[in-house]
């Protein structure tokens, strides 16, 4: 079955707002065997939102929107779908107490356009949203479903947790549905495309798709298998088609779904009963933003230092003048030696440091993107050399991300 998401209000179609929503929505849902095949923003109108509707109910059996239930004036879908479904607004005494203890416990009075959002479509399913004040709606038309959600995430994911996905998966038949998606790094788009091809080919004899989803520095590769067949079946085949995409790629992989390279380090680190700290210079600190993004790194990340200047690096870290001035601060000799130092400085088991020119522009005749990344532990030390591009902001993550790695491949793979 297919699935259709409406985001409604001006700020998406603006640029004020990104469109988080139909992401989180489009993910969750294919898990469950329902595909979205359209996205669509629209205005806050009603003209817009009564053409949009009947357009997407002739195409799917599924119509999710998000946006225009607050209590201003310019939120006006829930008056717009009470009449596009012929449903006399009524008040609902379980939404007018909820909303009326939400500003009470917060010592705030209860406004008329608060008691407004009480009044409710008559003949609609109302999905109380424990998270705010506007409800979401549940309309059925015909053997389909157009649902009515808030635009604000925290309020809309709670409802499609609690409320919409137990309703869908009750009302609608729908197919098998299993992905797997391979995460790799170190490798272009181009490059895997071209290596796997005659793998990619065969997939289509067991009715598998393949997308190439690249970001910086890394490309996820996400296998779908739909239907023609139970899910375990699908399980079966999909896991067959990875082992052999493995044996092809299996360098270039560091996991899978929703693995990230420090996600991955850390687990790692946690195995070995290690600690790890990082020496920064041109990603600014981005590399402890990875690591302590991972829920119970402290465990493991002792810290850090952005030794962003030269006099900081010789008299936080210690690396030697001398160096510096023989090679200067972009050069392999000062990574290693930032590395090298930051496991005194710390008492840590290993340490990953990185130096070079994020950009925009040339420095001291060094091209921009060029950026060394360093790993240490007592035993050794190995460096290397990244040829970035010249954006700034793309550079700091792929250096960030390389410099895991790096300490991925070379001291972290012994302790799996």
């Amino acid at each position: 079955m297919q699935a259709e998401i409406i985001s409604i209000g001006d700020e998406i179609l603006i640029g004020q707002t990104i469109n988080t929503n139909a992401a989180w929505m489009g993910e969750h849902l294919n898990t469950i065997g329902i595909r979205v095949h359209r996205t669509t923003a629209i205005a806050d109108s009603k003209e817009e939102i009564v053409s949009m509707i009947t357009e997407a109910l002739s195409r799917s059996q599924l119509v999710l929107i998000t946006g225009g239930l607050g209590p201003t004036k310019d939120d006006i879908t829930k008056k717009t779908l009470a009449e596009y479904f012929d449903m006399p607004l009524e008040s609902d005494e379980q939404t007018l107490e909820r909303v009326a203890s939400f500003f009470r416990q917060r010592g705030l009075p209860v406004l008329a356009v608060n008691e407004d959002q009480a009044l409710m479509p008559k003949g609609c399913t109302i999905l109380h949203n424990l998270r705010g004040t506007a409800n979401g709606m549940w309309f059925e038309k015909d053997g389909k479903v157009v649902v009515s959600m808030p635009g604000v995430p925290y309020e809309m994911e709670w409802l499609m947790e609690n409320e919409v996905f137990p309703r869908v998966m009750n009302f609608f038949k729908r197919p098998a549905i299993v992905h797997r998606t391979i995460l790799t790094t170190g490798v272009g788009e181009s490059f895997l495309a071209d290596k796997i091809s005659a793998w990619e080919d065969s997939l289509e004899e067991q009715h598998i798709k393949l997308a190439y989803l690249p970001s910086p520095g890394a490309v996820k590769l996400r296998m779908s298998a739909y239907g023609g067949g139970s899910e375990e079946e699908l399980k079966a085949i999909i896991h067959q088609k990875e082992n052999e995409l493995l044996a092809i790629i299996g360098q270039h992989v560091f996991g899978f779904e929703k693995d990230t390279l420090a996600s991955v380090v850390g687990d790692y680190l946690k195995k070995a009963n290690a600690t790890i700290a990082v020496a920064e210079s041109c990603t600014g600190g981005m590399i402890s933003h990875l690591i302590t993004e991972i829920p119970g790194s402290s465990s493991y990340f002792l810290g850090g230092l952005i030794t962003y200047n030269e006099k900081i690096k010789i008299a936080e870290l210690g690396v030697s003048e001398d160096l510096i001035a023989k090679y200067t601060v972009y050069s392999e000799e000062v990574a290693l030696a930032m590395a090298s130092s930051s496991l005194k400085t710390f008492g840590a088991d290993f340490t990953i440091s990185t130096t070079g020119v994020a950009g925009p522009n040339d420095s001291d005749g060094v091209t921009v993107g060029t950026i060394w990344v360093a790993a240490a532990s007592k035993e050794k030390a190995v460096c290397t050399k990244l040829r970035l591009g010249k954006s700034r902001e793309r550079n700091i993550i792929m250096a960030s991300n390389a410099a895991l790695n790096l300490l991925r491949k070379e001291f972290l793979q012994i302790n799996r």
